[in-house]
């Protein structure tokens, strides 16, 4: 069960996600054949557009296709740890110092393969720090463990808001 919920949870996150488009927003040939249109429909043919074709990637580079790698990326989604109800698992988890939930929050993170051990153990050691209070957010969790990361000599190259 646990295991679709998580999928569930990275299906919605991605197809959720609202990120300014690499190259700008007014990249690509999909922007172009859809501009001025709005809703899912048409940004999602942009995109496939954009994608499927390599145009926008060829406008990066070339500085075409009213395309421009100068601006910052951005991300304005939702924390994933918000949805589907992931930070009542992921407590659970961290307090007991394993399960599905932890190690993805690990993966999520960037956290190797070879570090993963660690890094629960030390979450599950500053489970009182990471979670604060009854009613603390995502948003709080994430800046406590990347503390909680920095103090740590193995897992301090992970404490990087991402």
């Amino acid at each position: 069960m646990k295991r679709i919920l998580l999928g569930t949870l990275f299906a919605a996150v991605s197809i959720n996600a609202m990120a300014e488009a690499p190259g700008g927003p007014n990249c690509g040939w999909g922007n172009m054949l859809f501009e001025g249109q709005r809703g899912t429909p048409a940004h999602f043919l942009a995109s496939t557009t954009n994608g499927t074709s390599g145009n926008a990637t060829f406008g990066m580079t070339s500085g075409t296709n009213g395309c421009s790698t100068k601006a910052s990326l951005t991300y304005g989604g939702k924390s994933w740890l918000a949805m589907n109800g992931m930070m009542n698992e992921l407590s659970e988890d961290m307090a007991q110092g394993q399960g599905e939930a932890l190690t993805t929050y690990a993966v999520v993170m960037g956290v190797a393969p070879e570090d993963r051990a660690r890094f629960a153990s030390v979450t599950h050691e500053h489970f009182q720090q990471i979670f604060n209070s009854a009613d603390v957010n995502a948003e709080t969790v994430h800046t406590n463990t990347l503390a909680v990361l920095k103090t740590d000599p193995q897992l301090a190259k992970y404490a990087t808001e991402a």
